[in-house]
């Protein structure tokens, strides 16, 4: 949704970027927990959603 509103706004490489890496941090996320490492991914899932998020707010004009 959040990909979707910045988009609309204005297209930039930079948006597709961030937000192009928290969907494959997802990814890997589903193939850790897939694995029986549910801890580590849900850990991993939610700094790198932190991070998506503060790149957004601080880098993204």
């Amino acid at each position: 949704m959040v990909l979707v509103v910045r988009l609309a706004s204005r297209t930039s490489v930079l948006v597709v970027g961030v937000y192009g890496l928290a969907m494959i941090l997802c990814g890997v996320v589903i193939e850790l927990s897939r694995n029986g490492r549910t801890r580590l991914g849900t850990w991993l899932l939610a700094g790198g959603l932190l991070a998506a998020l503060a790149l957004d707010w601080l880098v993204l004009p």
